[in-house]
């Protein structure tokens, strides 16, 4: 079973940059996106998963509301850790 995770703005603001491509893995707490916030201020966006990027859903430029989907990520379901 795939789990796909969606990755999703936090803030208005245009897309400054995209840190991941379509198809290449991502790690925990990478930086994905980083997104110029109206007060002129950058939000980077991570998220505390790592797998496979799924599609991207925005590219540089582009404007983002709260809650708009960045892109999807195909979820590793491996348990990390010992036994």
């Amino acid at each position: 079973m795939v789990h796909l995770e969606m990755i999703m703005s936090p803030c208005h603001g245009i897309v400054e940059e995209v840190s991941i491509q379509s198809q290449l893995r991502i790690y925990e707490w990478e930086a994905l996106f980083s997104i110029k916030k109206n007060n002129g201020k950058i939000e980077i966006v991570k998220i505390g998963i790592s797998g496979e990027v799924e599609s991207l859903e925005v590219e540089k430029g582009d404007e983002v509301i709260p809650g708009m989907v960045l892109a999807f990520i195909k979820e590793d379901l491996f348990v990390s850790g010992s036994d």
